[in-house]
């Protein structure tokens, strides 16, 4: 119940901030990009609301339990992604004048062909991304409140529609730019309030990690979700009737919903696929992937996915078309980096002191939830209770904030790019989007919500990064070359990812390129693109395309005024296909 009425006061607040889009609401461009008049600081914030999703505010403290302080590499990633889109697409996309990201293919290439496939990527990230931030949900509220999965998942779920069916884009500006500041401060202060209370003794023992192999006394260990368990040694666990069993060697699975308590002095089991908590592998500052065993290859494999990934996420992308021009669209990505940056200097704090304080989420594969389960282990009283209803209220925001962008997305590449519905038919898409994704996350408890988010990220990054990238900077690209490429890429992703689900017997780096296939996808899909385009010819008109992405819409401040499109207020492509135009 207290779970409950954490998160209901997020829930109400989020529709109250919602209704204030209803009466803009009267067009298509109302509802997809909330008709171009959101301010660079409150975009910057309705962006950074929106990207911290359950992978970032619980997610990445839960992959350093689970795999290490390497994974720490995935904030990196996520952050470094926007300082590659506020240099090469966040003010083009704008000048574009697209609603979507389809919108934008078409526009470019004039081939409706490859808008209809993009919008099926969008489909596809959409569901990798929108899952997880419903599972988690479910995941959260079950752990802290004992409620029952679906709870969370169809509150999340109805929350989010009914938003975005009443205010569009201007209600979930609005809300997210209120969720981000109230995540930030639900996430900052009661880590402050954490490594006070801990105690010098568990913060020392956070920073000097040191294996953890034996149980210091009697821990019951709650699976919420199915793992493998390898025993190492005959390992003593007590039955509900209080009887003693001894866990032979060899590998034990354990299904979700089961518990099981561990006597004192016995072994610690190891979790199939994850480091030893405080061994050296779990201290290493890279990722070893699945025990592969090429921890750099797997870094690298992640750092590109994330990165290259960040600049191809639909939701974000749409974002930057509600800015009023394309100064303010890169003035949002530049503010958006400051506030990322802040965030991202906590999550290790809950990780590391998740790893001391909570190790047997470790075990249970509910690492997920380290960073509310936290509050209770440094205090059993009223301010463990309080921090902990805090830090639900703070995740749950986080999972509506990331799925209102999502779900807008989603719903704009179904009703807009694909059935080229109005308004009604978009809001109407909405609620039915929303009911199926709630389907796809009622049965995904037993899918890592990180490596979810990871797959969607690297669709994006094998898909849109090129199309983007070289749509906006190179010339000679053609419609067949795009089609090409994001075929390619899209297949190739997906495949890879089908592929890591049956979990073949693979090790090595060939496990490491098919669980992250980014590492080859995204080269395949430039190359293709690059190729097929070379075979044949851009159309006349490419040029004035080209020239409408790259040209300031407006003129600069000064005495004289001067025509915007002079060659002294261009960037030096342009100058260069100019100077190539007057010969």
């Amino acid at each position: 119940m207290a779970a409950i009425l954490s998160v209901a006061p997020v829930v109400l607040m989020t529709l109250l901030i919602g209704l204030r889009g209803v009466a803009a609401m009267r067009t298509t461009s109302d509802f997809l990009v909330a008709s171009r008049r959101v301010s660079p600081l409150l975009n910057s914030a309705a962006v950074s609301g929106e990207y911290l999703s359950a992978a970032s505010f619980l997610g990445v403290s839960g992959l350093v339990v689970k795999d290490g302080v390497g994974a720490l590499w995935y904030p990196v990633g996520f952050t470094a992604g926007y300082l590659a889109m506020l240099a090469l697409v966040a003010a083009p996309m704008r000048r574009s004048g697209a609603l979507t990201v389809p919108d934008f293919a078409e526009a470019r290439l004039a081939s409706p062909a490859l808008r209809r496939i993009a919008a099926v990527v969008v489909l596809v990230i959409g569901t990798l991304y929108l899952v997880p931030q419903f599972r988690t949900a479910g995941l959260v509220l079950s752990a802290v409140g004992g409620t029952p999965y679906w709870v969370g998942v169809v509150i999340a779920g109805t929350a989010v529609s009914a938003t975005l069916a009443l205010g569009g884009m201007r209600a979930a500006t609005y809300v997210q730019a209120f969720q981000f500041a109230l995540k930030l401060v639900l996430f900052i202060v009661p880590a402050i309030w954490l490594l006070m209370q801990a105690g010098a003794e568990n913060r020392h023992a956070a920073l000097h990690p040191v294996e953890f192999t034996h149980f210091a006394h009697e821990t019951t260990v709650s699976f919420e979700v199915a793992v493998t368990l390898e025993i190492t040694a005959p390992t003593a666990t007590r039955a509900p009737d209080g009887s003693v069993h001894v866990l032979p060697r060899g590998d034990l699975v354990m299904p979700g919903g089961r518990s099981l308590v561990f006597l004192p002095g016995t072994a610690v089991p190891g979790v199939r696929g994850d480091a030893p908590l405080g061994s050296s592998g779990w201290q290493r500052p890279l990722l070893d992937l699945d025990g592969a065993g090429y921890p750099l290859l797997g870094t690298w494999a992640v750092l590109l996915a994330t990165m290259l990934g960040t600049m191809g996420l639909p939701h974000v992308l749409m974002r930057f078309h509600t800015s009023p021009d394309g100064r303010a669209a890169r003035r949002t990505a530049a503010i958006t980096v400051g506030l990322l940056g802040v965030f991202y200097l906590f999550p290790g704090i809950y990780g590391l002191l998740g790893r001391v304080l909570a190790p047997e989420l470790y075990l249970s594969g509910a690492t997920d939830t380290v960073v509310v389960a936290l509050p209770s282990r440094v205090d059993g009283g009223w301010a463990g209770s309080l921090f902990t209803a805090l830090l639900t209220a703070g995740a749950f925001a986080a999972f509506l904030a990331t799925s209102l962008g999502l779900l807008l997305a989603v719903s704009g590449a179904i009703a807009h790019d694909l059935l080229r519905g109005g308004l009604r038919q978009l809001r109407l898409t909405v609620v039915l989007a929303a009911a199926v994704m709630v389907l796809l996350a009622l049965p995904s408890t037993r899918l890592d919500a990180g490596v979810l988010v990871t797959w969607g990220f690297t669709v994006a990054a094998s898909t849109f990064c090129p199309l983007l990238v070289l749509g906006i900077w190179w010339q000679k690209l053609t419609a067949a070359g795009a089609i090409s490429g994001v075929l390619a890429g899209l297949l190739s992703s997906s495949g890879s990812i089908i592929t890591a689900l049956f979990e073949p017997p693979l090790d090595g780096w060939l496990a490491i390129l098919v669980a992250q296939p980014a590492p080859w996808s995204v080269p395949l899909a430039f190359a293709i693109m690059i190729v097929v385009s070379l075979r044949g010819r851009p159309p006349s008109w490419s040029t004035a395309a080209m020239l409408r992405l790259h040209l300031d819409e407006r003129p600069p401040r000064g005495p004289k005024p001067v025509h915007s499109t002079s060659p002294g207020h261009r960037s030096s492509t342009v100058r260069r296909i100019a100077r190539r135009l007057n010969r």
